[in-house]
């Protein structure tokens, strides 16, 4: 089975792969209220209608491109047919465009000038980067083009992927000669769920296209939407490298002082303060331990790894950070476990609350989560858990971490509470209300600081922080 055109599913999952199009043996949601493109912009069809695509096709419809959105997955096109938001960073209104169409029938490639993959680019649980997505959407794409056609990659992959996967996928089916037939542009994703001040329109979009041509075409198509520009990359290479260099970038950095937090920890050293104190120097950079999960960081550097590995190199340092924030959830654990034994409690009739299940604030996305992994380490404890967390759908949380979830916010009698993705929902938490619901001597493990150490102390918890 060929995995489906979808980047609605996780990116770090591990995924079946073959040689069929992906539209193969599957039933077709048609398109609704089909219209004829206007005449003076051309149809756009984005193949992947999750938290990159989605939002993709609701832009270019806003400034009046006519948009097929084009997905495998029947029940997020039907629900998308019957106007709900599936991202929950758009808005219902926004996905109702009338120059937008949904469908599953690959069939509506061949009506548009441009066709733009936005698809999952997850790695192996060997770490190996995994394009079957790329080539099974290249795959169907050049079952259904045209010529004059443009193609326009913003997956996630390493440098010489598009002309070494995606080209040749197409060519193949299709007939077409890259460059003679059809044209190719890359221009990278930015997407940044559950912050409303990055959108689409407001980060530079990095583009490039394979010769000068294609690259002014593809440039003029993207400043129509972006307010805050492009910047044309020399080549497709270079525009691929930046990805995943500047998630890679932040990567290291959180690495780094998220060893800083350990090493301070022997030191009887607050890490913060020092972070707080060295951020007083102009060109210093503010990073924060923490926990690293989510679609990017924890994944882009595997990208740039595997291809310098191919090419003879292999950035011990950018491995090193992994390894480093691959660690951070049995510390945390490890924390906890400590924090749990400084307050006399026995672990195996312990109760902890989690407070905050998704990968980052903000977002209800469990998909990657390193508090799974903070979860699963006490689990081996025989520690009673629970979690709570405002965005997340308690019945997917309940499948993937095997915990109660709670529906209302309790602290009744538990021995700790592990604040792990601070939800702005949880700032304001009155630690001197909660202390008298919790058990005797409770514990508090906030993973980032978010909450006032003094605070904490104060209402009688032990503290403990990143």
């Amino acid at each position: 089975m060929t995995p489906p055109i979808s980047d609605t599913e996780d990116r770090t999952g591990e995924q079946e792969t073959g040689q069929q199009p992906v539209n193969a043996g599957r039933k077709s949601v048609s398109l609704e209220h089909a219209q004829e493109p206007s005449v003076d912009k051309p149809t756009i069809c984005v193949v992947g209608l999750g938290y990159v695509g989605l939002p993709l096709a609701v832009g270019f419809a806003e400034s009046d491109y006519r948009v097929i959105g084009f997905d495998v997955d029947d029940s997020t096109v039907e629900t998308l047919q019957s106007g709900t938001d599936t991202t929950g960073d758009l808005s219902d209104e926004a996905i109702q465009n009338d120059e937008l169409t949904y469908t599953t029938d690959a069939a509506a490639v061949s009506r548009a000038e441009y066709v733009i993959i936005a698809v999952p680019t997850p790695v192996r649980d060997d770490d190996r980067p995994d394009l079957s997505y790329v080539e099974s959407a290249a795959t169907t794409v050049g079952s259904k083009i045209d010529a004059g056609t443009t193609v326009i990659l913003e997956s996630t992959v390493y440098p010489g992927s598009t002309r070494e996967v995606l080209i040749p996928a197409i060519e193949r089916e299709s007939g077409l000669t890259a460059g003679e037939d059809f044209w190719v542009g890359y221009s990278p994703e930015r997407a940044t769920p559950g912050d409303a001040e990055h959108g689409l329109e407001d980060v530079v979009k990095v583009v490039s296209g394979q010769n000068e041509e294609v690259l002014e075409d593809v440039a003029t198509l993207y400043e129509s939407i972006v307010d805050a520009g492009v910047h044309r990359a020399p080549s497709i290479e270079v525009a691929e490298a930046s990805k995943v260099v500047e998630n890679s970038q932040r990567d290291l950095n959180i690495a780094f002082v998220n060893e800083l937090s350990i090493a301070f920890e022997h030191m009887d050293v607050d890490t913060q303060a020092v972070l707080d104190a060295a951020s007083t120097k102009w060109n210093f950079h503010g990073y924060r331990p923490g926990l690293v999960g989510g679609h990017c960081i924890p994944v882009d550097p595997y990208f740039f790894t595997y291809r310098s590995a191919q090419e003879g190199f292999d950035p011990e340092l950018m491995q090193t950070s992994r390894k480093v924030n691959e660690s951070v959830p049995a510390h945390v654990a490890d924390l906890t476990i400590r924090a749990l034994n400084d307050c006399q409690k026995a672990l195996s009739t312990s109760r902890v609350l989690v407070l905050g299940l998704a990968y980052k604030p903000g977002v209800g996305d469990i998909r990657s989560s390193k508090v799974f992994d903070v979860i699963e380490t006490l689990d081996e404890y025989d520690i009673d858990i629970e979690g709570y967390d405002p965005f997340a759908d308690n019945d997917a949380v309940r499948d993937a971490f095997g915990i109660d979830v709670q529906e209302t916010l309790s602290f009744d009698g538990f021995d700790a509470i592990l604040l792990a993705t601070p939800h702005a929902e949880f700032e304001h938490i009155d630690l001197t209300a909660v202390a008298s619901d919790v058990a005797e001597n409770p514990a508090l493990i906030d993973v980032t600081g978010a909450l006032e150490e003094g605070d904490a102390t104060d209402a009688g918890f032990e503290y403990r922080k990143l």
